[in-house]
């Protein structure tokens, strides 16, 4: 062969490699985007952008607002790139608008799309290193998972079944009837999508399992199985054949993912396993829910996890991705992977091995009181850093300005509480910190010294579980009342007057205020906290519907007294093994009178933690009650929800409040630079970027959550 031959042919393969190695290093991160979800592939919210620093922040000024015109909450993270900006709707729709100046490019309303009421934190991006002009964006509507083109928005017919593919794929024949969605962006490895779940919480959850699909195909690449099959490490940790447990599921990736594409290594912390809060037909250790799993990016092996709750009965799940972190530690720098939790501990592990950083200590839990339960005797908890939530809860915290004290204290004493790790019970039980953290879904910034920082929440909770109802009390209801009292009651009330202040609107008189497809289509495809009810048929539905509506004759037993209905006392000794015998009670915040929080301030904080030494740099009351402040009771702090963005510029960007204030701080010290009032909450992670020389400062302003306002906006702030 001749020697030009061969040198063609090198040159060839050499651009071959080149390009397939390229698709590693993809989606782009250069500094001047904001290329993927919470910043890029180590999800620090961070980035290297200065030109809005601690010595101008205060002259930010409106730069633009684009308006869906599909108002209610957005949770988006949105992702700008190469001067586009691509964000998703209320009703989870994408968009693309120009990333200087909120011009609309083009904005998607799918009807053939499951399009129902969750929410959506963001869209990922990906493009062909081998043709410049195939540009994708994927994101999520049902149970779907979408690719379009970036350019247009026009669906790639050749991804999936015409430009779509389903999420259930890969989660067994169980999960075709059940509710599987996706509220976070995929993480992107080379051709791969590796993709969040979000599945009910309840005995009818689908199996939870880690899922890649390819980018250009749509097809299903490899799968995880987080209730492990025969044969697989972490089987011996449930009972036999759980994975075929009708009323078991979950430990699914719901938070996100990061990603370390050198190491070819995707970090996944997993949920609970479902039903959340009662796990006597799934005694045992249950892996993989609830841990931190290393995998291998390109076939789903696992390298190595760690469990942060053994067995949780009470929704402890990890809430956010991890960090992917650098950090000195006694004259030795560690690559490491950091990750928050809802009990408000931050675990920090080598990314390689998994070892900790810092030492953890498995501590003695309390135990049960409930039939048929097995809580865990020992849960782990780091030695450093130090929790960034309060862990206790006395009488002496019952806040002293409430005008109802006496009361509180009363509320408190029937509750049992003994710390973070509290089992529920039929007396009821307070959490603390509450179901939504200590940390949230905003997650943690962590900047290239290794500090990290986290808004945290403080409120806590009252629930208690309840015996499921007896056939024949059951029997007693009609068709409606039913179907309510089982799938409705627990969160909405017996008497449906709900309880707005933990997020649970009332039933009554729906007919009011919402149509019936409305609340039909609310039934079958969910919304916020509210999953879908995917198991009731549509009779069940209709039944359902005639109830809320007062179309179904009222017939006596779901509002009567315990003691006058027909019951069928059971033996608890005759309890069915493997059988879920318990529902929840009631979900409730623990709120004065008023609506405020029953313990002493404060009620959120912003800390900067040091992990490189597992110290604190700083730690301050975060968010305010404007009428509290406005009688000279400030700094209490709030509820948050919604991460913070550091810079190299030295500040830190958070929204997140219900107060609706968009705020600027110092991330050294932490003192506040700048605030202004947002045209509704923005209840979402802000994003960062340059377009056209000038860096903005963008935010999705939903509002809707913690009763705030509804808004349908994105804000994007810069200098003058």
């Amino acid at each position: 062969m001749k020697p030009v031959i061969w040198t063609a042919i090198l040159l060839a393969a050499t651009l071959l490699m080149t390009a397939w190695l390229s698709v590693f290093e993809s989606p782009s991160t250069d500094d001047a985007d904001w290329a993927e979800y919470l910043g890029g592939p180590d999800r620090n919210h961070y980035s290297s952008l200065a030109q809005i620093n601690t010595t101008n922040a205060a002259q930010l000024k409106i730069a633009w607002e684009y308006h869906t015109n599909d108002s209610g909450q957005i949770q988006c993270n949105p992702i700008s790139k190469d001067g586009v900006l691509f964000g998703m709707t209320a009703s989870t729709q994408p968009f693309a608008i120009d990333a200087a100046t909120g011009q609309l490019i083009w904005q998607r309303t799918d009807t053939t799309a499951s399009n129902g009421f969750s929410t959506s934190r963001g869209v990922a991006y990906w493009e062909n290193a081998a043709n410049g002009e195939d540009k994708r964006i994927l994101f999520t509507n049902g149970q779907w998972l979408y690719a379009i083109n970036a350019h247009t928005g026009e669906p790639i017919l050749s991804f999936g079944q015409q430009g779509r593919t389903s999420l259930k794929a890969g989660l067994g024949p169980q999960a075709q009837q059940k509710m599987v969605i996706s509220n976070t962006p995929g993480t992107i490895f080379g051709d791969l999508i590796i993709m969040p779940l979000r599945v009910s919480e309840g005995p009818d959850a689908a199996l939870g399992h880690i899922q890649a699909f390819n980018i250009r195909t749509g097809k299903l690449s490899w799968v995880f199985h987080t209730i492990p099959h025969p044969g697989e490490l972490g089987y011996e940790t449930w009972p036999k054949n759980t994975y075929m447990n009708s009323e078991v599921g979950a430990a699914n990736n719901w938070a996100g993912m990061a990603i370390d594409r050198k190491r070819g290594i995707v970090y996944v912390p997993t949920g609970s396993a479902a039903f959340d809060y009662y796990g006597g037909n799934r005694t045992g250790q249950n892996l993989f829910a609830n841990c931190l799993l290393a995998l291998d990016a390109r076939t789903g092996k696992r390298i190595w996890h760690y469990q942060f709750v053994h067995h949780d009965i009470i929704d402890r799940d990890p809430p956010a991705p991890p960090n992917l972190v650098t950090i000195t530690r006694h004259g030795k720098r560690i690559d490491a992977v950091a990750q928050v939790t809802k009990q408000g501990f931050v675990f920090v592990f080598d990314r390689d091995t998994g070892k900790p950083v810092f030492p953890i200590n498995e501590v003695p839990a309390p135990a049960t009181d409930v039939l048929g339960e097995q809580a865990w005797k020992t849960q782990p908890i780091p030695t450093k850093p130090a929790p960034y939530a309060r862990q206790t809860l006395t009488e002496a915290d019952i806040n002293p300005d409430a005008v109802d004290r006496d009361t509180l204290v009363a509320t408190f004493r029937k509750h049992r509480f003994e710390g973070p790790f509290t089992p529920l019970t039929q007396r009821g039980t307070i959490v603390f910190p509450g179901l939504d953290g200590g940390a949230e879904w905003g997650g943690a910034a962590a900047d290239p010294d290794g500090i990290l920082y986290v808004n945290s929440n403080e409120m806590a909770w009252l629930l208690k579980l309840t015996d499921k109802q007896t056939d024949n009390q059951l029997a007693a209801l009609s068709a409606g009342q039913r179907i309510y009292s089982v799938t409705c009651a627990a969160c909405h009330g017996a008497g449906r007057t709900g309880n707005p202040a933990s997020g649970y609107p009332s039933l009554r008189d729906i007919g009011n205020r919402r149509n019936r497809d409305y609340v039909a289509s609310v039934i079958s495809t969910g919304k916020g906290r509210m999953p879908a009810f995917t198991q009731l048929t549509p009779q069940d539905k209709q039944a359902l519907l005639a109830f809320l509506f007062g179309e179904e004759k009222q017939e006596p037993g779901l509002n009567v007294s315990r003691e006058s209905r027909p019951v069928r006392r059971t033996d608890p000794s005759a309890r069915t093994p493997g059988k879920l015998t318990y529902r929840i009670g009631g979900f409730a915040k623990f709120l004065d009178k008023n609506g405020y929080p029953a313990i002493r301030p404060p009620w959120g904080t912003l800390n900067a933690i040091d992990l490189n030494t597992g110290e604190y740099i700083w730690k301050k009351p975060f968010g305010e009650y404007p009428e509290l402040s406005a009688k000279g009771i400030a700094q209490t702090g709030s509820e948050s929800y919604g991460g913070p963005v550091v810079t190299a510029g030295g500040v830190l960007f958070i929204a997140g409040t219900k107060d609706r204030k968009f705020r600027v701080y110092e991330k050294k010290t932490g003192k506040l630079l700048w605030q202004t009032e947002l045209p509704a909450a923005g209840f979402a992670t802000p994003a960062t970027y340059l377009a056209k020389g000038k860096q903005y400062v963008v935010v999705a302003c939903g509002g809707t959550k913690l009763g705030a306002k509804k808004g349908d906006s994105y804000v994007a702030f810069a200098l003058p």
